[in-house]
């Protein structure tokens, strides 16, 4: 069953769902910060699965501060954790976090957002970044009619998923000649920076067709800024598959998205520190990749937290 991420408070540095240090099956849930639905539904998706499996939980978010998600690590390890859930806060930043509760016993299991090394954290399950970017360009393309300027608009550049996105919307937008960059900037994974950044860019290219975003939080600040200065002309395309682009596309608003499976995903990663837990058994591949959809208004109906009903 789906609970809607909407009810998942946004809360740090504490638990969200009772008692979390019960000596024994503690799992700690380390996420980005809720006011993001995708990272909301990861916590929701990981809790539940644990409580499911017989697991306490804790549940923190480390607001993409390295400095912070390593004393949120320091808290699992005095609590006694048994395995930690981590979407982490930076490809690099990360490795001597996961690094120091592997060697205090305890086993990391890595969802999103991937690490730059291999062999420190049991798992690494992420979205298949790649697949979905090229699903994602592919729709752009079509319905940019193969030409016009356009923009986009990128996330954190300390997180892989960004670079990721980007190639893969490059390595299909870069094969027709008459589609034209105009502008290429970084708003965080940020809805509030997304907006100021297309305002910036719209100014400078009042010409614009399209904007390919490398999640769905920028598409909707891109689309309000679009939609305050009258050009509901301009297409935009997401990534991550939230409940909002789905109700903008809907509403006629943002054209397509990429839905990640973020519930389904935590709750993997969940299912494979239970076995590590009880049985010491390690999946046979740390990296792994799930597929994302393609999101139009063709199946639009269809989703709902992260997830396509049946």
């Amino acid at each position: 069953m789906l609970i809607a991420a909407a009810a998942v408070p946004a809360v740090a540095g504490r638990t969200l769902f009772g008692t979390a240090w019960a000596a024994g099956k503690l799992v700690a849930i380390i996420t980005p910060p809720h006011s993001n639905p995708f990272f909301a539904t990861e916590a929701l998706g990981a809790e539940a699965k644990a409580k499911e499996l017989g697991h306490e939980t804790l549940v923190l978010v480390h607001d993409d501060d390295a400095n912070k998600q390593s004393e949120l690590i320091d808290t699992a390890i005095a609590r006694g954790a048994k395995a930690i859930i981590l979407d982490n806060a930076g490809a690099d930043a990360t490795v001597a976090a996961v690094q120091k509760a592997k060697d205090a016993g305890i086993p990391s299991f890595l969802i999103d957002r991937e690490i730059n090394v291999t062999g420190v954290a049991v798992s690494q399950i992420v979205s298949n970044n790649y697949q979905g970017a090229q699903l994602g360009a592919q729709q752009f393309v079509k319905l940019m009619g193969e030409k016009g300027n356009f923009a986009e608009l990128v996330g954190r550049e300390a997180d892989t998923n960004a670079g990721i996105r980007s190639q893969g919307y490059h390595d299909v937008i870069d094969d027709y000649p008459d589609l034209k960059l105009v502008a290429k900037q970084s708003a965080n994974w940020s809805q509030t920076e997304a907006y100021a950044k297309m305002e910036t860019i719209l100014q400078a290219n009042p010409d614009i067709k399209g904007v390919i975003s490398g999640n769905d939080t920028m598409a909707m600040g891109a689309i309000a800024a679009l939609q305050a200065a009258g050009r509901k002309d301009v297409i935009v395309v997401g990534f991550d598959g939230s409940n909002d682009v789905r109700d903008s596309i809907k509403a006629g608003g943002i054209k397509a998205t990429v839905m990640q499976p973020a519930y389904a995903q935590a709750q993997k990663a969940v299912e494979q520190a239970d076995a590590y837990i009880k049985n010491k058994t390690a999946p046979k591949d740390e990296k792994q990749l799930m597929d994302c959809v393609l999101i139009n208004a063709d199946n639009a109906d269809k989703l709902e937290t992260f997830a396509l009903k049946n």
